[in-house]
């Protein structure tokens, strides 16, 4: 198993930034993907960023040119920069790893809150 624990998330006004964490520990699977999802009530969840373990990136494109998904494979860390964030971005965030052990492997943390008051 892998154990994924996030944090960074809370409250911030319209315009401001914060930053998440997301770190991996357990087994030693070989991680090949890292990403964040977010889900508001009544929506289903989507994924914002991901990251492969060679640093190529996708964003959705509600994020583009505000987020940013980085990645430290020494620490199995995975980070997102979240700036000019808008209260749309209003969500809980879930970090997630896809491992490699014979079979790909699909991992979740357990989500942090992120509230942008307007």
């Amino acid at each position: 198993q892998v154990q994924l624990v996030e944090s960074g998330g809370g409250l911030v006004q319209a315009g401001g930034s914060l930053r998440l964490s997301c770190a991996a520990s357990g087994r030693s699977f070989s991680i090949h993907f890292m990403a964040w999802y977010r889900q508001s009530p009544g929506k289903q969840r989507e994924l914002v960023a991901g990251i492969t373990s060679s640093g190529s990136t996708n964003y959705a494109d509600s994020v583009k040119d505000r987020f940013t998904i980085s990645r430290d494979n020494a620490k199995n860390t995975v980070y997102l920069q979240m700036n000019s964030l808008k209260s749309e971005d209003t969500a809980v965030y879930y970090c997630n790893a896809v491992a490699y052990s014979g079979t790909y492997l699909n991992f979740w943390g357990q989500g942090t809150q992120v509230t942008v008051s307007s």
